[in-house]
């Protein structure tokens, strides 16, 4: 009942700062949204779960399942069930979660000033349902939560957003929902294939039953064609959410418009429940199919990462370069997965974690620096390391662990997943694959270089009125909170990397032996 506790708690949290008074209700969030942060820390602490839990010889910790109700078709019946677990793929991205959202909480005091009681309150309900997607292993149940994030993300951007805001939020809005909705049909489309073959809609079943080969053929597809439908749907449903090239376009725009803390999680967290669901579902449920078209899937993640990279240097605002930052840095996530190597799918994961530390990290900087100079725009301001060290000095870390810094999580991330990808036996030429995406660190290197080359030094100026000095502490302690995060993780990835091997070892050929590219150990 571990799982359920905190879900229930978040709630009732949510509810109670929705009825505080604002003057409270940043600080009354803050402190609520510990329980939840010090809950996922000690799941973690007492996590011993080995195996990946979609696969039936894999263990879920902290799994509980009741029986909700059942749906009478023709031929079969699927009972709906309550089931919620973990295991090491889900949780390091729950305590990512958890995490992110108190120290975005935090970067909040400054720049919310209208309606906070409300806007905490959304806060509060969006960790609520991605806690939930997270940890839920039944399929309804799963997408309930799923959807239910999107009705937070909508309003805050909407409400506390920048001048574009509404046209920012149905665009967010009208992309992730019509993207579920394909995803949905996707998914459908095989449970009615299975028919009989499953009871419930758990994702431990359904994956069984699809490995085994158990489909059978639905609206006039025969079973092979089935399958390929629905990985195209649902590679499509969970792109748009990650987002890749070509469905990315709606994501600059929610960055823009968002506040700072809204972009924290947006980037931080809601883009890894695209890779996360990609994991679980496309190259979990249907391996096969992603086997068989790898060189495709591998061919769009390095596009992401070298398009991406491009639009972010072209940019002039700090937030869209970021925001491109992010399209760019999924793609590697993507060529990891396709490789089905130990090391490719473990850096893919790795990578999710890590991305959600740097780019939280890089938007609460541009946020920093927006409070203080009322611009974004790189040739409106420079010199800014004289009145703003601190800050200037967490961006310069921050930029060098998105261009892979060693000793730092995005180092360790990137190269699990070369190291994984070059050796894919799975993607026909795949050292040229990953050349190709170690090619987009070079062009990462180069506008983040020139972004702080021209805003952090040389002779101080502002196009502005205001004035520039030192952030306040509560400004300061997340993103040193994040950086300190980000270095441990570098220095000690096995943190949580063992256990993220240990789940997606599974899933690769069984004769491959896993080997902890850190320590030089064999991982079981």
């Amino acid at each position: 009942m571990f799982i359920e506790g905190i879900l229930a708690f978040t709630l009732a949290s949510a509810l109670l700062v929705f009825g505080s008074p604002d003057r409270y209700a940043g600080k009354l969030a803050t402190g609520l949204s510990l329980v939840p942060l010090v809950g996922s820390v000690l799941m973690w602490l007492d996590f011993s779960s080995g195996g990946n839990a979609l696969l039936a010889d894999g263990n879920v910790a902290f799994q509980n399942t009741v029986d909700w109700f059942t749906f009478t078709f023709d031929s079969f019946e699927l009972t709906l069930q309550w089931n919620v677990g973990v295991d090491g793929v889900s949780l390091p991205l729950l305590v990512l979660t958890t995490v992110l959202t108190t120290l975005a909480l935090v970067s909040s005091w400054t720049p919310i000033d209208a309606r906070q009681s409300q806007f905490y309150g959304l806060m509060l309900l969006m960790e609520m349902a991605l806690i939930g997607v997270f940890t839920t292993l039944d399929f309804l149940l799963w997408f309930v939560f799923w959807e239910a994030v999107l009705i937070p993300m909508y309003f805050l951007i909407a409400i506390w957003g920048g001048p574009r805001r509404k046209y920012a939020a149905i665009k967010f809005l009208l992309y992730t929902n019509l993207a579920s909705l394909i995803m949905f049909i996707g998914m459908f489309s095989l449970i009615f294939g299975l028919g009989d073959a499953i009871s419930t809609l758990s994702f431990t079943e359904i994956a069984g039953a699809l490995r085994a080969g158990e489909l059978g053929s639905f609206a006039g597809m025969e079973a092979e064609t089935l399958r390929l439908f629905a990985f195209v749907l649902l590679f499509v449903g969970f792109a748009v959410k990650v987002p890749l090239v070509p469905f990315h376009t709606w994501l600059p725009d929610a960055h823009v418009q968002a506040p700072t803390p809204v972009s924290v999680m947006l980037a931080g967290v809601l883009l890894k429940m695209g890779t996360y669901a990609l994991l679980r579902f496309n190259f979990t449920m249907l391996p096969d199919v992603a086997r068989e078209n790898a060189e495709i899937i591998a061919a769009i993640g390095v596009l992401s990462v070298i398009y991406g990279a491009l639009l972010a240097l072209a940019q002039r605002d700090l937030k869209r370069i970021v925001a491109y930052s992010s399209i760019s840095s999924m793609g590697y996530v993507i060529l990891g997965l396709v490789a089905f190597t130990p090391h490719g799918m473990g850096g893919a994961t790795f990578q999710m974690v890590s991305h959600g530390l740097i780019s939280g990290l890089m938007f609460m900087v541009v946020g920093v620096i927006y409070n203080a100079t009322h611009t974004r725009m790189v040739g409106d301001m420079s010199g800014l390391a004289d009145r703003m060290p601190w800050t200037v000095g967490i961006f310069v870390a921050g930029s060098f662990g998105y261009m892979g810094l060693p000793l730092m999580s995005g180092f360790a991330a990137e190269v699990l997943i070369f190291i994984g990808s070059f050796q894919s036996t799975v993607i026909g030429n795949a050292p040229l694959f990953t050349a190709g995406a170690m090619f987009g660190i070079v062009i990462v290197a180069g506008y983040l270089l020139w972004a702080m080359q021209r805003t952090l030094f040389g002779e101080f100026s502002v196009e502005t009125d205001y004035e520039v000095g030192t952030a306040p502490v509560h400004d300061i302690a997340p993103m040193f909170v994040l950086l300190g995060l980000i270095i441990v993780l570098g220095i000690q990835p096995d943190i949580i990397y063992e256990a993220i091997q240990n789940a997606v070892n599974p899933l690769n050929d069984p004769l491959t032996l896993a080997v902890d590219f850190f320590t030089g150990g064999e991982l079981q």
